[in-house]
């Protein structure tokens, strides 16, 4: 009857949206760093332990206000035994578990022991409550029972819950988690120097010097030597402990400096690492950006006439060199490879507008590039370089936007610029901004004045600007000099041409405004 009860139970679980909503949103919250609201979480962890302690080291002193007391065992205490409860809870679903168990038992015709299920589910959790945040946590809680003085040390622990929530030490023990093999080496070297220089200590100076009276004092003053403290309260007194002292005293000089180098290179092999996650987060905290794939010529006169890109690009190429240069000429720029599905899975495509431009010198880099991104969200706009025209073919399959063809612009240029030099210097001046107008896009959701008018209720010529056309959304049709009663809807884009000035009293007129 239980087992039925259960079972019953955990369906109804499975079929209920609320509780997948609210369980995904503690999970969310708990664990996941793209979360927008763990970092306020977070926040108030931080500020709870750092009170908390405040508190501990304030009671040493002076007597505890009664406040202070019902905030520390009331309330930090019991956010933390809710906060330990709910990261047990999200830990494994228990009604996926009893499911699976059920219509296994179904499937191969056998008898449902409930017992063999619920065993299997206190083993699981029962893993994460052995296992060290878990302990830390508890432990965290123990202080709110204050009649028992000696729990309020348990206090401290609560500092190691910061490790949780702040990201930068989390990050530092990384990197010396990634040399472990190495620190653990050193670590028994330095105590099984510690261990025969005491023996040796202890047994040449135990019945001569009066400060050693224990294998205990002899280990001490064998710590505090090969780490060079040196704190003067136990001297060698005889010839042989001397020497033994010079010879600890040399060992700890290279276990420092082989300490130092193992830290040292740790981190200098962490440092771009940890310098690209952070360009990464950052961009993902924006609305829009763009990733420029590759870092040749093409993309560095792309980046010295686009002035409005502030920190909302970042350049990613797979050849170090070309990064570091990328680096030096003032650009953020990531040693990743592009073409590969988990690099471009980092940046926050379910909710961020992303523009990819695949601006590589390979065709075949730049499609894989192109299929990456659209797996990931149709919505990623897709714009790339191709080497010829046989090559737009295969770039539209790709699912590419814009393809640009580089050479067929440069020849188009030149014979503008042999035939029809007048063309050539003013079509040059607009596209580069020379002092002349130039062309915009005014998106008309974002310019509520617009909606809803037609062409000829929009006097242009009081705003010095020329109308071009509309585009019929961003995948519509293009209308070039559309007839005066076309009504402009929401989704149009209106093409002027003017100064920026007159573009920029349009759209403020019109209620818009650059985003």
């Amino acid at each position: 009857m239980l087992g039925t009860l259960l079972v019953r139970f955990a369906f109804a679980l499975q079929g209920s949206a609320a509780y997948r909503r609210t369980k995904q949103f503690f999970r969310d919250i708990l664990n996941n760093p793209e979360c927008s609201y763990k970092k306020y979480f977070d926040s108030l962890m931080i500020f709870l332990i750092l009170t908390s302690v405040g508190i501990l080291v304030y009671e040493v002193r002076h007597p505890v206000p009664e406040w202070m007391i019902i905030y520390d065992v009331y309330v930090v205490s019991l956010i933390f035994a809710v906060e330990y409860l709910l990261r047990l809870w999200v830990y494994s679903d228990v009604h996926t578990e009893i499911i699976r168990a059920y219509e296994e038992a179904k499937f191969l015709r056998k008898p449902f022991r409930l017992s063999e299920v619920l065993a299997k589910i206190a083993k699981e959790k029962f893993r994460y409550i052995i296992s060290l945040p878990a302990i830390i946590d508890f432990l965290a809680i123990l202080p709110a029972y204050r009649p028992l003085r000696i729990l309020r040390i348990f206090v401290l622990f609560r500092v190691f819950k910061l490790l949780r929530y702040t990201k930068s030490i989390n990050q530092f023990v990384d990197v010396l988690s990634n040399k472990r093999f190495e620190l653990y080496t050193l670590l028994f070297l330095l105590l099984f120097i510690m261990a025969t220089a005491g023996i040796a200590i202890y047994v040449f100076e135990e019945d001569k010097n009066p400060n050693i009276t224990s294998l205990f004092d002899a280990f001490y003053w064998a710590l505090v030597t090969i780490s060079t403290v040196g704190y003067g309260d136990i001297a060698p007194v005889t010839p042989q402990g001397r020497m033994i002292s010079i010879l600890i005293i040399i060992s700890g000089i290279a276990m420092i400096s082989f300490v130092t180098s193992v830290i040292v290179s740790a981190f200098s092999e962490k440092l771009d690492a940890l310098k690209e996650n952070r360009i990464i987060e950052e961009l993902n905290r924006k609305k829009a950006f763009l990733i420029i794939c590759g870092y040749g010529q093409m993309t560095k006169m792309f980046l010295r006439q686009e002035q409005k890109l502030g920190s909302d690009y970042v350049i990613i190429d797979k050849d170090p060199d070309v990064v570091a240069r990328a680096i030096k000429d003032g650009y953020q720029a990531i040693n990743e490879d592009a073409s590969r599905h988990d690099v471009l899975a980092k940046f926050n495509y379910e909710y961020a507008k992303i523009t990819v431009l695949c601006l590589t010198d390979s065709d075949v880099e730049n499609i894989y590039i192109a299929l990456n991104a659209k797996s990931l969200s149709p919505s990623i706009k897709v714009i790339a370089r191709a080497t010829d025209e046989g090559m737009q073919k295969k770039y539209a399959l790709a699912g590419v936007d814009h393809t640009l063809l580089p050479a067929q612009v440069t020849g188009m240029m030149l014979l503008t610029a042999i035939t029809k030099p007048v063309m050539y210097r003013g079509m040059h001046a607009i596209l580069t901004g020379q002092h002349v107008a130039h062309i915009d896009e005014v998106y008309a959701y974002r310019c509520v004045g617009l909606i809803g008018k037609q062409v000829l209720e929009i006097d242009f010529r009081s705003f010095r600007l020329l109308f071009i056309g509309i585009q019929r959304g961003e995948k519509g049709e293009f209308l070039f000099n559309p007839p005066a009663d076309t009504v402009i809807s929401e989704e149009d884009i209106l093409l002027l041409m003017g100064l920026e000035i007159s573009i920029r009293h349009f759209k403020e007129t019109f209620g818009g405004g650059e985003l």
